[in-house]
């Protein structure tokens, strides 16, 4: 199995103190905070406690990446009814409280973890560390950089979450008066401003790239991109503006609105124009230092795959790209990951979406096969089956040569001995039952999820999914009646196509993705979407080098064509912002982009208010399996949009009232 080398600091740090309280010791006769710092091994500890506080989207229960429509997990009472089980997911199906708020980061509670700590963590560290001994100047101030940026970026990700927010600059005195400690919240533009005036801080100190032994810590390259997506949530609608939903939102200290709902066309421009400065000096950087889009590096594909190579080329080798995007740990696209994954930990989403290997396709000596790292529980909505595009760079309800009508129709894929095999060789199975909906699709689709009449690869192998009962990743009540993939349709991107099961060992890890390039890309065509007065070559170059890694036509080319029923859409600037969304929201499946993209655009009320629907897994044959049914209800109102503050955090501090609707 192959190794993966990048066991990070994070990991070795926080295994010697990552969880302690050693930063909040209160001084005495025999200890004085400034000791913790004394050395540089003592100020590395403390670097490590702020990597610390990374959210834990890798993690099954404590992800925001199943926030959305794309996943839904293991439908059974046993796991739906458990308060701290698929907390993202209970957070869509209307079930936050205030008293205990679902992945509650002010208060770090019910998953959540407790960014106000982090932040405090992040100004202890910045106070001692320039009486740090034994020390270069260079390292002092490349650590420092990291600690403001954390400062930064934990500020960040409170204010996606609750809007505006307490702004934390110093460490608290031991003998603070009430007015230092009950603070108020600030108002959305100064929080932001805050958040980037520390980034510009941190960002010339930082080591320009990390190295080997440094995967995973921040560097300029990564902190100029996150630089770049703050930019970008401060030029959108849901923050820039907002009088919709947030007039009577108020600052008690001034009675202003707390978000800029006065937001003219004229500011409104300069902030997308400041998000366009970002993400090309962020794009620059990046591309200085080697990053691109993947593209799979092996010259040829694993060894199973070679008859399908051999017959469908230029399919398979796109394909490959597009599967290994995620999982190839630290390659070229990944910018930023998640570095501090515990390897002795099965609960990672990677786990809990492998599928299990069939004993049709034959378990060889030692190939053990469990459901200890192959759960099959977080499967994918059917809705992602019509998200994704068809070969022709299309939604499938705009493409003429789509018969949309019917997609649910079930057929037969063309044997091994057809002429019209080839093209769908390694991508569908030879003469196999499936549905129209399936047939025809751009190669993220098959790249992405597991279908019926599709490959899933795991465990170095080509496994043939059906997905109705009885069958591979189907409903399997003799074996287990419960670990399935309730809509019928499996999520493979987030697996390794090594990863195997039963022992930690034989998981492929990787860092999952915080920001990668194709995530750039498309921020720079949707700011340059939005300042100019419509689309051109610039905004459509920018989409197009994501489509062309995906096998699709140009935009340009997809939207003029014979094929489209609504020509020439990309032409306007809403038309062009649409595409734009839907580009994101199948180039970053299921890696925690979409919930966020459709809050930034006012859309997500609408677009996650719908059921969750699936296939009925029940079902033994395509006739009674390819039946549409809801699997689930969702509940996202305007309420939902700003996270709830603790119950307990309004007891405490008087000054701060609650987010609108709780």
């Amino acid at each position: 199995m192959k190794q993966i080398k990048y066991l990070l600091f994070i990991v070795t740090a926080l295994a010697f103190g990552g969880c302690s309280e050693y930063l909040e010791v209160v001084p005495d006769n025999t200890m004085k905070l400034e000791n913790v710092f004394a050395t540089k091994d003592d100020a590395w500890n403390g670097l490590a406690k702020i990597y610390y506080y990374l959210p834990n989207d890798h993690m099954t229960h404590e992800t925001m990446w199943s926030l959305g429509d794309e996943f839904i997990g293991r439908i059974d009472p046993s796991v739906q009814g458990g308060a701290g089980n698929l907390r993202a997911e209970r957070i869509m199906r209307g079930l936050q409280t205030t008293g205990d708020p679902l992945l509650g980061s002010w208060s770090g509670t019910n998953g959540g973890h407790k960014y106000y700590e982090a932040i405090r963590t992040c100004n202890i560290f910045l106070q001692y560390i320039p009486n740090t001994r034994n020390m270069t100047d260079v390292e002092r101030a490349d650590w420092t950089a990291q600690a403001k940026f954390f400062k930064a970026y934990y500020h960040f990700l409170l204010l996606q979450k609750y809007g505006p927010i307490i702004i934390s600059e110093t460490v608290t005195a031991p003998d603070a008066v009430a007015n230092s400690l009950y603070l108020y919240r600030a108002k959305i533009d100064d929080v932001f401003d805050y958040i980037i005036k520390l980034m510009d801080e941190a960002i010339p100190d930082l080591k320009e790239i990390s190295g080997t032994q440094e995967l995973g810590m921040i560097d300029r390259v990564g902190a100029s991109a996150i630089k770049a997506r703050v930019l970008l949530f401060r030029a959108s609608p849901f923050y820039s503006g907002n009088k919709q939903f947030y007039d009577d939102f108020r600052d008690p200290t001034d009675n202003k609105p707390f978000f800029p709902v006065d937001d003219d066309e004229a500011r409104s421009k300069e902030k997308w124009q400041e998000a366009l400065t970002a993400v090309n000096e962020a794009i620059a950087i990046c591309e200085a230092n080697g990053k691109g889009l993947y593209r799979y590096p092996k010259p040829t594909v694993y060894l199973k795959d070679l008859p399908y190579y051999q017959l469908n080329p230029t399919k398979l080798k796109t394909y490959y790209d597009l599967r290994m995007v995620v999982v190839d740990p630290w390659n070229d696209e990944l910018v930023w990951g998640i570095s501090n994954v515990n390897v002795y930990n099965d609960g990672e989403l990677a786990n809990s979406t492998n599928i299990r290997l069939p004993a049709d396709v034959g378990i060889q000596e030692g190939d053990f096969n469990s459901s200890g790292f192959s759960w099959q529980w977080m499967a994918s909505t059917y809705r992602m089956t019509e998200r994704y595009y068809t070969e022709n760079g299309l939604p499938i309800d705009q493409d003429n040569s789509f018969n949309y009508n019917s997609r649910h129709d079930v057929i037969t894929t063309p044997g091994a001995e057809d002429p019209d095999y080839p093209s769908i060789a390694g991508i569908l199975q030879p003469n196999v039952t499936t549905i129209n909906l399936y047939t025809n699709r751009e190669l993220r689709f098959y790249a992405n999820l597991g279908i019926t009449g599709g490959y899933f690869r795991s465990h170095f192998e080509i496994i043939p999914t059906y997905m109705m009962q009885g069958t591979s990743g189907g409903y399997n009540p003799s074996v287990n009646s419960t670990d399935f993939f309730c809509t019928g349709v499996g999520i493979q991107k987030l697996v390794h196509p090594e990863s195997r099961s039963s022992y930690w060992q034989r998981v492929v890890r990787y860092p999952y993705p915080i920001v990668r390039m194709a995530d750039l890309y498309l921020m720079k065509a949707e700011i340059l979407n939005e300042i100019k007065a419509a689309p051109d070559k610039e905004v459509f170059d920018e989409i197009n080098k994501i489509r062309r890694r995906a096998g699709i036509p140009d935009v340009e080319i997809a939207w003029s064509s014979d094929y489209c029923k609504t020509k020439n859409y990309h032409t306007t600037k809403a038309g062009m912002r649409d595409i734009i969304l839907r580009e994101r929201s199948i180039e970053l499946a299921f890696e925690g982009s979409h919930f966020w993209d459709m809050v930034r655009h006012r859309r997500a009320h609408t677009e996650f208010s719908t059921p969750i629907q699936g296939w009925n897994y029940k079902g033994s044959s395509a006739a009674t399996f390819f039946v549409l049914g809801v699997v689930q209800s969702r509940r996202f109102t305007t309420r939902d949009y700003l996270w709830p503050l603790d119950l307990n955090e309004l007891n405490t501090n008087g000054n701060i009232r609650q987010n609108p609707g709780w």
